[in-house]
């Protein structure tokens, strides 16, 4: 089955959670359904959701006998003891030939190069593709359909697809983020759950209490986003250059799927055959009155503010079927010292990784302004990141402030960052910097596949930033091979997966060791909260200046800072202190210790890395050297690195009603 209009294949792409509804599904008014194995995917929350092995080879024939297709999901971040597991299931997908599988890590790319299999890949969402140097690169690769980034409006994908010519995929209809894809790490660091690993327990959802400026808003789910809706949009889908366009469902029962899928069936079937006279909105009601939650256009048409956000409980933490939380606000585990003899004693299991002693530990800083620049040059620092999302009230880093810098940084290394999410606009811009005259600098800070793609011949060296979710030695080798000479590990590993990263990479590791990192990086604009409500209370911050905007809930404070680029930036509410673990992560082979210094004031910043440095140098020294490092914010937390990480942490994460309870999301 194929629709087309004007010569364009329009694919209408169904979810289903297992193969009983599958059968179903197939049946309805769709050109393709797609759906999860066994494992290796972002639905593994569910008890009886997702395919067997046998039921996957069974589907893709029913699926081709009706001429339609059939996509598996394999978007999982893998973690080194999931990379056999991979390899063999690949192989049974090559055999079981469904049309495409959708992939988020690029370790899956690498194995299918390896192991020479002929499956076509389609990028997932959660690749967050943005801009035409990514796709580029995924075409180079093989990829040959991307699923665009949630943030993505339509007048983007028709100038992305008319340049590119690749295949676009479009959510259209049901839950979404308010996080851009793979950037929210709320979740792995409070629960030990990962949202890049099909775990979220949705802290987006909580009730929160907006402060700023010493007053309080009314905007209790400030986060929780409503459905997509596309349905009386059928035209400007097309328009836009979309040819599959995506149901989000697969935790959802039959008859919903079903509904969806035959409404919006109807609705491509009626444009097809009529432009003219199309009506757009023959269901609207129907869909309305089965609505899961509010509904939204979300970023189709343009950035939408305060309008996506849901007001009704429906959308937040309480589902519309059951009025059962999903979860509830939890606090940041403090760092204790159970924890951390947990975690030596998994970490002193491991032989030796042959990469300690290699070399001296070196010590890295982001940093927000000149000032905090020149403190941590005084201070001692290796490396100094020139912020590429500087927070306000500070601005952007002039070509001027560059040199200034370059000027007074001796021996010390410094880098030009990116912003972690980049318009066609934005790769104008750094493209005159980097390409005019040699800068006085020492390497960028990369963020994503397009940046690698666009900069590796520029002449600087690259570094992987931590939002390339570098989570196994395959990805890192990836990226290596394409260019970038150091990787920064994912925030999300657990303490016996990062120990596992650090001692197979390929390529020179660094990791967070200190701070506030930003656990949601997000287009939606939370201090228009404070600018389009009237406050209906008053009281301070606890930690930060009350000009910061901040998340409260009953377990703590939360800042946001919004970027020169007008984006969001949710912190932690503890600081990330992993000073008590600086001989494991030495003799682990961790060659970059990354203190994330854009909040700081200059004399705190210079207190954190005189302490890392002097943990460094004299490893016997870290206990009296944390017992006297006091924490600026909310204490310290290990953040992921507490958690045990696996599948045990899934099944025990979560009771028996909230398991159930987070299929229906």
């Amino acid at each position: 089955m194929a629709r087309y209009f004007n010569g364009k294949e329009v694919e209408l792409l169904a979810p289903a959670g297992t193969f009983e509804i599958f059968k179903e599904v197939i049946e309805a008014n769709c050109d393709a359904v797609y759906f999860g194995g066994p494992s290796l995917n972002m639905r593994m929350m569910r008890k009886g959701y997702n395919f067997t092995l046998e039921q996957i080879t069974e589907a893709v024939q029913i699926a081709h006998a009706l001429g339609k297709r059939a996509y598996v999901t394999v978007n999982n971040l893998l973690n080194e003891g999931e990379l056999e597991e991979a390899a063999d299931y690949l192989r049974f997908l090559e055999s079981a030939a469904p049309d495409a599988i959708i992939v988020q890590d690029f370790a899956v790319l690498e194995l299918i190069r390896q192991l020479g299999l002929p499956i076509p890949v389609h990028s997932s969402v959660m690749m967050n593709v943005h801009n035409i140097e990514m796709v580029e690169a995924l075409k180079e690769l093989g990829v040959t359909r991307v699923v665009t980034s949630r943030e993505m409006d339509l007048a983007s994908t028709r100038y992305l697809k008319a340049q590119t010519g690749m295949e676009l995929e479009y959510f259209i209809h049901g839950d979404m983020c308010s996080v851009h894809g793979a950037n929210c790490y709320f979740s792995s660091l409070v629960f030990g759950m990962s949202s890049n690993r099909g775990k979220c327990l949705k802290p987006c959802r909580w009730d929160y209490r907006v402060k700023k400026d010493g007053l309080v808003y009314p905007s209790e789910y400030p986060l929780a986003v409503k459905d997509m809706y596309m349905y009386e949009h059928i035209p400007e889908l097309i328009h836009g250059g979309i040819t599959s366009f995506k149901v989000e469902g697969r935790m959802r029962d039959t008859a919903f799927v079903l509904m969806l899928i035959n409404a919006y069936g109807d609705a491509i079937d009626r444009y097809i055959a009529d432009p003219v006279g199309f009506e757009r909105a023959k269901d609207r009601d129907l869909l309305y009155e089965n609505r899961k939650r509010d509904f939204s256009t979300a970023y189709a048409f343009g950035r939408p503010g305060l309008s996506n956000i849901n007001k009704r409980y429906e959308g937040t933490g309480k589902f519309y079927s059951t009025g059962k939380v999903f979860s509830t606000p939890t606090e940041e585990r403090e760092l204790g010292e159970k924890r951390l003899n947990e975690i030596k004693e998994i970490w002193s299991e491991f032989s030796p990784s042959g990469k300690s002693g290699t070399s001296r530990p070196e010590i890295s800083v982001h940093v927000n302004n000149v000032t905090q620049a020149e403190t941590a040059m005084k201070a001692g620092a290796d490396h100094i990141y020139l912020s590429g999302d500087v927070y306000e009230p500070d601005h952007a880093f002039t070509k001027e402030e560059i040199k200034q810098l370059a000027v007074q940084k001796g021996d010390v290394k410094l880098y030009v960052c990116l912003p972690r999410m980049m318009t066609e606009l934005q790769f104008e811009i750094y493209d005159g910097l980097l390409s005019g005259e040699r800068l006085p600098i020492d390497g960028v800070v990369v963020t994503n596949l397009g940046a690698v793609r666009k900069f590796a011949g520029k002449g600087y060296p690259l570094v992987g930033d931590f939002n390339l979710n570098v989570y196994n030695k395959l990805s890192a080798g990836f990226y290596h091979n394409m260019g970038v000479t150091r990787l920064t590990a994912s925030m999300e590993l657990p303490a016996i997966d990062l120990r596992a990263l650090l001692a197979e990479a390929p390529a020179p590791m660094e990791a967070l060791v200190h701070g506030s990192p930003a656990l949601m990086y997000m287009e939606h604009d939370l201090y228009e909260n404070t600018e389009v409500f009237e406050p209906v209370g008053e009281e301070d911050n606890t930690y930060v200046a009350n000009s910061i905007l901040v998340l409260r809930t009953d377990k703590g404070e939360s800042p946001v800072y919004r970027d020169v680029h007008g984006r969001n930036h949710l912190t932690l509410a503890k600081e990330l202190c992993l000073l008590p673990l600086v001989r494991e992560l030495k003799e682990a082979g961790l060659e970059v210790f990354r203190i994330e210094g854009t909040t700081y004031s200059p004399e705190q910043l210079a207190t954190i890395i005189a302490a890392y440095k002097a943990a460094l140098n004299e490893p016997d020294r870290t206990e009296e050297l944390f017992a006297s490092l006091q924490p600026v914010y909310a204490g310290y937390t290990l953040g992921a690195l507490q958690f045990d990480g696996g599948a045990a942490q899934a099944n025990t994460a979560l009771s028996a009603p909230q398991a159930e309870t987070a299929g229906q999301r």
